[in-house]
């Protein structure tokens, strides 16, 4: 059976960035004033596109007039990303550009703002405050550090790969949608919120200019918010291999030779993204199974079979482990809030 996987990020995603904004989901007008129907945040395995979501952001942006979605004690009123990008533009270099913005956040924000940490072996670029956690919600930190990200990556014409992201916040429920947000291992519980690039980025010249600002925000996050197919970590380019080999079952060793690296560095590779190998094959195997049983009406046997389990009754264990259900109770509690 073929699966396709497009880029998207989990309804949990979006209902938590809308809980953050402050926009309840009882808002039935504001809501479907920027196109999205509530009964889909009821929904635990719909998905989001890229373009849509965007869509959705940018509609909210403008409904709240501001541009960071009331994620930040103070406002980023309409403008605030145009007059950034054009105080960057004219620079050198990124660490002229970065220098600029760190610069500015100190001068317009009291509670929080960006320091560039640069060291010989990775560069970081923080969030900072005197308070204790940071003044901000949970996801204001990935949504600053995600433009912060984009705009740079916008300025130099490429996606700067990281070495890593951090964040002060425990792993969320939707933390799998992190691995298609950003080129690099995403951390939680870090000590700091900040992102960590390769020094030599640092010299890239600045390639855009003020003709191309325009489009740019217009579709803005749409061109930067997930990550291209050859940037994906590994362990979305493993659950694409579990996708294709279904019903087969599947090996570190046989994922390690489809995916052209040894199984000790499938291994390794893993680790330093923060899984492994059984988790991300765990958590394929239950997102495709509560896929299955909320859309289709496929029998749980066909199911199992499906998703290479070698029996109903080990696909009825994962199942209780993944949820504390049975597939057939939770089939059945979907159907009667549908």
């Amino acid at each position: 059976m073929a699966h396709v996987l497009t880029p998207t990020l989990s309804m949990g995603y979006l209902a938590a960035l809308l809980q953050a904004a402050e926009v309840s989901p009882d808002d039935t007008a504001l809501l479907q004033q920027v196109g999205l129907d509530p009964r889909r945040l009821d929904d635990p395995d719909a998905r989001i596109g890229e373009a849509e979501f965007s869509a959705i952001y940018r509609a909210l942006a403008f409904a709240l007039d501001d541009e960071m979605l009331r994620l930040f004690p103070r406002a980023f009123r309409h403008g605030a990303l145009k007059f950034t990008c054009l105080a960057l533009m004219d620079a050198k270099n990124l660490m002229v550009a970065l220098h600029r913005w760190t610069y500015m956040s100190r001068m317009l924000r009291d509670d929080l703002h960006m320091v560039l940490q640069p060291d010989p072996h990775h560069v970081r670029i923080a969030l900072v405050s005197s308070q204790t956690p940071l003044p901000c919600k949970p996801l204001a930190q990935d949504m600053l550090l995600k433009v912060v990200h984009g705009v740079l990556s916008w300025l130099v014409g490429q996606r700067l790969p990281l070495i890593r992201v951090d964040f002060t916040f425990e792993r969320p429920s939707f933390a799998d949608d992190y691995l298609a947000l950003y080129p690099g291992p995403v951390f939680f519980n870090q000590a700091q919120a900040a992102m960590h690039l390769e020094p030599d980025l640092l010299q890239l010249p600045i390639r855009r200019n003020k003709h191309e600002l325009n489009e740019f925000l217009l579709r803005a996050p749409e061109d930067w918010l997930f990550v291209g197919e050859h940037e994906k970590r590994l362990g979305l380019r493993l659950r694409a291999y579990l996708a294709e080999r279904l019903p087969l079952p599947a090996t570190a060793e046989s994922a390690a030779e489809a995916l052209h690296v040894s199984a000790r560095t499938l291994h390794r590779r893993l680790a330093d993204e923060g899984t492994s190998f059984q988790r991300v094959k765990d958590e394929f195997r239950r997102d495709m199974a509560l896929q299955m049983l909320t859309r289709g009406h496929e029998p749980i046997n066909a199911i199992s079979a499906q998703l290479g389990f070698d029996s109903t009754a080990s696909f009825h264990r994962a199942f209780r482990g993944w949820t504390g259900d049975t597939p057939g109770a939770f089939r059945g509690a979907g159907a009667t809030t549908r």
